[in-house]
């Protein structure tokens, strides 16, 4: 861990963006655990995620890249209870361009938790004029994801055929993207 005090972003009165951290890896623990099912529908890793040890490591491992400006990982926080990941899976610094990746608690789905935290995390990073191009890749068949994406001021730029591969098959994937010049 670095000597710097957390990142963090505030997105309404209750939720706040976190930047991970080592102290956070049993709580993400858990709520992988317990979403591991319904994440299964829509990522590959869950099956992977066996113990707190590769949950710490998954943090150590995107601080490596947080703090070298490739990747940025933040937890979503409700009323002080972690409910989400939301990161940059990686970053292009040279284009100004981060690679969106997000999920939130089953039970924590409809309630615009996301959206919110989605707006205050671009606006940050544009703010800070490190990202201009913010890029959504979700498989054409997750329907929430790709509302996330049109809810949010995403354009769609196309679709990758065979782009992503989940559970055995190759899913089509649709690519958005919104570009903030402040």
């Amino acid at each position: 861990m670095t000597d710097t005090a957390p990142e963090i972003i505030p997105v309404c009165e209750n939720i706040e963006l976190r930047a991970a951290a080592e102290e956070h890896a049993g709580e993400l623990h858990r709520l992988v655990v317990k979403n591991r099912a319904w994440l299964q529908k829509a990522l590959d890793w869950p099956q992977y995620v066996g113990t707190v040890e590769d949950s710490l490591k998954n943090i150590q491992g995107n601080r490596m890249l947080h703090e070298r400006g490739y990747a940025k990982m933040f937890l979503i926080f409700r009323d002080d209870a972690m409910v989400g990941v939301l990161s940059f899976n990686s970053i292009e610094p040279l284009n100004k361009t981060g690679y969106i990746g997000y999920w939130l608690d089953e039970e924590q789905q409809g309630q615009g938790i996301l959206s919110r935290a989605l707006q205050a995390f671009i606006h940050y990073y544009a703010g800070r004029r490190e990202i201009r191009r913010f890029v959504i890749k979700c498989r054409v068949d997750n329907a929430a994801s790709n509302r996330v994406a049109l809810n949010n001021g995403f354009s769609l730029e196309g679709c990758l055929k065979e782009a992503e591969f989940l559970n055995g098959r190759y899913d089509d994937q649709n690519i958005y993207a919104r570009i903030l010049e402040l």
